[in-house]
């Protein structure tokens, strides 16, 4: 429970536009889950069709471990597999009679007969104490190569049967239901091999769920090379690791006099595990990067704190083993050690790349404010010389039609009305409705159509000229 809410709480700061609830997080548990049991019951299935072959290629290490422990017993121009022809052979022509035996060995070549002669010699010299074992080659007529190699073979503990104890070529199982379920847990593992791109999907989907399009385009790459890291660290495994470790214990106990009758069973389930261990841990950089990009890490805190992680690697390393021993743990914790060093230099390269293109970005931001900052001074300027223009005219100060009584805080003036009305109303039947009716029948009063009375006084200003006055501004 607890590591399933820390994967909950790394969904919601690698996505923190996109936090749900608690409910939400198991419903997406629930798809993942299903997905990955549906794509691995798939490729169980096509993986159990070739179960034959899967079962060869898992055993080749062991019946490499039996090659390679001869090839240290034999001198190096003796080969592992005339060597135990050889001893087939011999076995085959101790149980027929003499005559015919004779004629079985003349069909083979000189080579496969003298390795014959040796694996008998071998036999017999073996139940002989070691003081008259030289007696014994001289008295057989042996040449000097073949006393050497006899020699050379009783001092390495070489055995010339061929059902020697710890001979890995027969494993045996314990219950009738046995090679049946071993089929199908090779299947599992060879399920788990092909299908783990879509593995790695899935997880992914789930761990970083609402990726934009751009970081849809980087996860492909990304599922690339993680896969490649799985097959690098399979490969690594079963090439390298797994055939080493394999002679290291069957040597170790050859030396403490233990029979090596392993079972099948516990063989093919040490040799996945340790494989897909091993494959799995090769996906540290995908872990670290993943990381790195949510921020959770860093360059310069990965590098500070290198000692550490060495460190943890180890006692993971130790954890995970299948095996006890150091060799194996050593062999395991040396990649991991080299890839998460590789780790710390891509963190850098990353944090360099973002760092310009900060860089870039800034310098850019910076230019578009200077553009941004002189686009305003020029209009200024136009605005100023607009408002200094000698040919401006301000229609709104200057109308003529303009009324002062549009204007409400000053007091209305009818004789306004009344110049405007003798002026351009004077052909109109009478005065603007909007004037008070006093001041109408005064305007109408005055209107040009009125007659004038003979007694009504003429108004001031108005007097006729006196004839006999010279005008202003006449000579005198």
């Amino acid at each position: 429970m607890f590591l399933l809410k820390k994967v909950f709480q790394l969904r919601d700061k690698a996505n923190p536009e996109h936090e749900k609830p608690f409910l939400d997080h198991l419903e997406d548990l629930r798809v993942m889950v299903t997905r990955i049991v549906i794509t691995l019951l798939i490729s169980m299935i096509v993986c159990f069709a070739f179960r034959d072959k899967l079962m060869e290629i898992i055993r080749k290490p062991v019946d490499e471990v039996m090659m390679v422990h001869q090839a240290s017993l034999l001198p190096k121009e003796i080969v592992s597999e005339k060597w135990e022809a050889a001893k087939k052979i011999e076995r085959a022509a101790a149980a027929l009679d003499p005559a015919l035996a004779e004629k079985m060995l003349a069909r083979f070549d000189a080579e496969t007969l003298r390795l014959v002669n040796i694996v008998r010699l071998l036999r017999a010299v073996a139940v002989l104490p070691e003081d008259q074992r030289t007696g014994f080659l001289a008295d057989a007529g042996a040449d000097d190569p073949t006393v050497k190699d006899v020699t050379h073979m009783l001092a390495k503990g070489a055995n010339p049967d061929i059902d020697s104890r710890g001979n890995l070529q027969i494993m045996s199982v314990l219950n009738p239901t046995e090679p049946f379920m071993l089929s199908m847990k090779l299947a599992f593992f060879a399920g788990i091999v092909v299908s783990f791109p879509l593995l790695l999907m899935f997880i992914l989907q789930f761990v970083l769920p609402g990726l934009h399009q751009h970081e849809r385009k980087v996860l492909w790459p990304a599922l690339a090379v993680g896969f490649g890291l799985f097959l690098l660290g399979v490969c690594f495994a079963y090439f390298m690791v797994l055939p080493r470790a394999l002679v290291f214990f069957f040597e170790w106990g050859l030396q403490m006099g233990v029979s090596n009758d392993w079972r099948i069973g516990n063989y093919v389930t040490f040799a996945t595990q340790f494989t897909l261990l091993f494959g799995l841990s090769f996906e540290l950089p995908v872990v670290v990067m993943v990381f790195v990009k949510l921020g959770l890490l860093s360059f310069e805190s990965m590098s500070r704190t290198r000692p550490h992680a060495v460190l943890a690697i180890v006692v993971i390393a130790a954890i995970i083993t299948p095996t006890p021993d150091a060799f194996t743990l050593l062999l395991m914790a040396g990649p991991m050690v080299i890839l998460y060093e590789v780790c710390i230099w891509l963190a850098y390269f990353d944090h360099r790349k973002a760092r310009r293109e900060e860089e870039a970005e800034e310098r850019q931001r910076m230019e578009r404010l200077l553009m941004a900052a002189d686009e305003p001074e020029s209009g200024e300027e136009e605005d100023r010389s607009d408002h200094h223009d000698p040919h401006h005219h301000d229609h709104d100060h200057h109308d003529p039609h303009h009324h002062d009584h549009d204007h409400p805080h000053e007091p209305w003036d009818p004789s306004g009305d009344e110049a405007a009305w003798k002026e351009g109303q004077a052909d109109d039947d009478g005065p603007p409705e909007s004037i008070p009716d006093e001041e109408k029948r005064r305007m109408a009063d005055l209107s040009p159509k009125a007659e004038t009375g003979p007694d009504e006084p003429a108004p001031a200003g108005d007097e006729p000229a006196d004839p006999k006055q010279p005008p202003a501004g006449g000579a005198s």
